[in-house]
């Protein structure tokens, strides 16, 4: 697996009809903005590739890995929306395209013709890793600049994140001790 990238990230002030009413400062705002949209273009990466893992699963494990990733996949979905809205909530903007993601995204995409089942689950592993430890770094940037409601959804956030891990982990831990 390619190592993952920190990008240099754009900001990209808010247009004055979307500018949203907030006490934070404008440099708070933008502080927690920039922290977060890179969580939400890595959400929408690790949706992506886990449901690409979800069609692309073959062998006799493919009935239960089938279901866990559709139900992953449901979360991380689900995260986006949440971050996205309170990036918005505290007047900045977020993710306007594929382009953006790709731009802000520090998860590799996967676009191997076939992939191990078991391969799968740790690449998907590895990428829940990341993410836990970007998130972590975007708490403390939030509580830095005084925004407790972005931090407390990113806590959240991160509980789920760290689950799906935990999952995947096991099930690497189960097919290690088959061998």
């Amino acid at each position: 697996m390619a190592t993952m990238q920190v990008r240099k990230i754009k900001s990209y002030p808010p247009p004055s009809k979307l500018a949203t009413v907030t006490d934070l400062t404008s440099e708070e705002a933008q502080a927690v903005t920039t922290a977060v949209n890179p969580l939400i273009a890595d959400a929408l990466a690790l949706y992506v590739k886990t449901k690409n893992f979800h069609w692309h699963l073959y062998g006799p494990q493919f009935r239960d890995l089938h279901l866990l990733f559709d139900e992953q996949v449901e979360a991380i979905l689900d995260s986006v929306d949440v971050m996205a809205e309170r990036v918005r909530r505290i007047g900045g903007t977020t993710i306007r395209s594929i382009s953006h993601i790709s731009e802000l995204q520090t998860i590799d995409d996967d676009n191997s013709d076939i992939v191990s089942p078991m391969e799968m689950v740790r690449r998907l592993m590895e990428d829940n890793a990341h993410i836990a430890k970007s998130i972590r770094n975007a708490i403390s940037i939030c509580d830095k600049n005084r925004d407790s409601a972005t931090s407390n959804q990113l806590q959240d956030i991160l509980d789920q994140t760290e689950r799906r891990k935990w999952f995947l982990f096991e099930i690497l831990q189960e097919d290690r001790g088959n061998r």
